[in-house]
């Protein structure tokens, strides 16, 4: 490792650690914010400081028991803001792309510790547009579910499900949900069946436009995982660190889901082309692919939430089931019971950003949120429930995370109206160098 490589494992595990994250946790249970490690490179002190452990276990600067005496010994003993700010530094010496992607990561590592330290009443508050701004690079505003609702409301009608009926159209989006319910208990082999029809249509609509040595890099080497009272829907755990005999990477996964999930099964379709292929699973393995052969740098194996990295990735999966059938709108997918659960989909990660508006923006209380995510979004009550709560009210999650997944979806969609396929899939997946939402536009206007 250079010396820019130990700025960037020192600066990200070291926020990681500081939030009670571990990205040594085969579980999303345990990690937080550091979403991989799997270069084989060792851990920095800022993940095997004796108080790391501590914080880790305690769940770190938003843990119900904030062991003040480890985060104190931790931070007179470990350096943050000295390694962002040397990442900075090394950073200003790569080339355009590399060193706007590193700027950004560490313009988000500085503002995920300020966030820290207002929780710890150490600082000041955060500005909601200066935490939005670091990890999408836009400024936070509000959601508009007209068109996707009107869209859900006329598909649903087509498939006998009229929103004019009592309830209007929640009542219908909840009759057709019930009638396609995925049952949680089945969930790996109806996972291993949906993957394995997106694996093939990858393999049809994707892997033509990437270089062939990609080809050959599993996709979806991944499990499913049920487990019961998450706070999450779900996690995408990226492990990486799997061998073969060879030496090669395994590019392995876990996915665990929430078993109280109310989800329907083309709802469960979009998840799966989101999560594993051609969404996060493939975008990571094809990362780590891109490290080993010297063609990523080391950057690209410590990938991080709350990042501009995060915001484009968000936006890669949500556009997964588009890029695995070959499109570039809702519409143009092969089923209307497909498209209604694409909607939906979109609408959920549409309530994510409104929930974050609607909380920091504007101050209003968790249970007009829920009610208005679940009448004018049309999620589940269990997802009002954790958009507004758990999600929306976390200090750092609900003002830097929340709002990615829309930016994300609106720039890839945008990127795959524009340009064709074998220029912008590329670009995307990081065959031209990792990149970020912002960053992509130089590899495309190139």
């Amino acid at each position: 490792m250079n010396q820019l490589d130990i700025y960037v494992a020192e600066s990200v595990l070291g926020i990681d650690t500081l939030w009670g994250g571990d990205v040594m946790c085969p579980s999303g249970t345990g990690r937080f914010i550091a979403d991989s490690w799997f270069s084989d490179e060792p851990l920095p002190a800022a993940y095997t400081h004796p108080a790391a452990a501590r914080l880790r276990a305690s769940g770190g600067v938003c843990a119900k028991v904030v062991d003040r005496d480890a985060i104190e010994t931790y931070l007179r003993d470990t350096d943050l803001p000295g390694a962002i700010a040397g990442l900075r530094r090394e950073a200003a010496g790569c080339d355009e792309m590399r060193r706007s992607y590193l700027s950004g990561l560490a313009l988000c590592l500085d503002t995920m510790w300020d966030l820290a330290m207002e929780v710890l009443g150490k600082g000041d508050a955060v500005p909601y547009t200066r935490a939005v701004e670091a990890s999408t690079s836009k400024p936070p505003a509000p959601s508009q579910p007209e068109s996707k609702r009107d869209r859900v409301a006329e598909l649903l009608g087509r498939a006998g499900y009229s929103s004019s009926q009592p309830g209007g159209i929640l009542s219908a989006v909840d009759a057709w949900r019930r009638d396609r319910v995925t049952p949680m208990a089945s969930v790996k082999a109806l996972g291993a069946a949906v993957i394995a029809h997106f694996d093939a249509l990858s393999a049809k609509n994707l892997i033509g436009y990437l270089p062939k040595e990609l080809a050959q890099v599993p996709r979806a080497n991944i499990e499913f995982l049920p487990i019961k009272d998450a706070w999450f829907s779900g996690s995408m755990n990226y492990i990486g660190r799997a061998r073969t005999s060879a030496g090669a990477p395994k590019y392995e996964a876990a996915y665990e889901i929430n078993a109280s999930l109310q989800i329907s099964y083309p709802e469960s379709e979009q998840l799966v082309s989101h999560e594993v292929v051609p969404g996060h699973v493939t975008t990571f393995a094809y990362l780590q692919d891109l490290y080993v052969r010297g063609k990523a740098g080391f950057e690209a194996t410590v990938l991080t939430m709350n990042t501009r990295a995060a915001t484009l990735f968000e936006g890669i999966a949500n556009n997964a089931i588009l890029i695995a059938h070959g499109v570039t709108e809702v519409d143009q997918l092969p089923d209307e019971d497909l498209q209604i659960g694409v909607l939906l989909a979109l609408l959920q990660d549409d309530a994510k950003n409104h929930s974050s508006y609607m909380t920091w923006g504007e101050q209003r209380p968790q249970s007009e949120i829920a009610s208005t995510l679940r009448r004018d979004f049309l999620v589940t009550e269990e997802r009002a429930d954790k958009l507004s709560g758990a999600w929306g009210r976390h200090p750092l999650l609900g003002r830097m995370y929340l709002p990615a997944y829309r930016c994300g979806t609106d720039k890839v969609a945008q990127l795959r109206r524009h340009y064709p396929a074998e220029c912008v899939l590329p670009a995307i997946y990081g065959c031209k160098g990792i990149v970020d939402i912002e960053t992509v536009d130089i590899v495309l206007k190139g």
